[in-house]
């Protein structure tokens, strides 16, 4: 069975509903042979990483950054990660009360950097959460997933 990691920082009721909404997706009943494993960004380490198939991050936008928590994952995933990883299927989820675009660029720059693949563009939600944002992190969820379906 494939293995999709789902790192997450979620501080608040925005950002949870946004995890709560990409794991529903990533768990879509048409989708099977995908185990869906949830880490915390401030719990998750290598062993996460090199065991999975897929990773799906998560984080808020902070002062135009990801947040320090998922910075913290990369930074203990970098190097042990670096040579077994490449090719890495990956999605992205951004919350930010304004601006989303300076998390993207780092998160999406250290991803490279690992060679991850992205399989869907960031997702970026400004602003309140919606029922349009709400769908637009399922879909990753499902679309990350649905890359190593079995």
């Amino acid at each position: 069975m494939a293995r999709l990691l789902i790192v997450h920082h979620t501080p608040s009721p925005a950002t949870a509903e946004l995890f709560d909404a990409v794991l529903a997706g990533a768990r879509h009943p048409e989708i099977t042979g995908v185990e869906v494993v949830r880490r915390a960004a401030l719990g998750a380490g290598p062993a996460d990483v090199l065991a999975a198939d897929a990773v799906i991050l998560g984080t808020p936008a902070n002062i135009g950054y990801m947040s320090g928590a998922l910075k913290h994952f990369f930074d203990l995933v970098y190097h042990p990660c670096l040579d077994d990883t490449r090719g890495l299927p990956y999605g992205l989820y951004v919350h930010g009360a304004s601006d989303t675009a300076g998390a993207v660029r780092a998160v999406t720059t250290i991803a490279n950097g690992l060679g991850w693949t992205a399989v869907a563009a960031p997702v970026e939600i400004k602003g309140a959460v919606d029922a349009a944002a709400r769908a637009a992190v399922s879909e990753l969820g499902s679309t990350v997933a649905a890359t190593i379906a079995g």
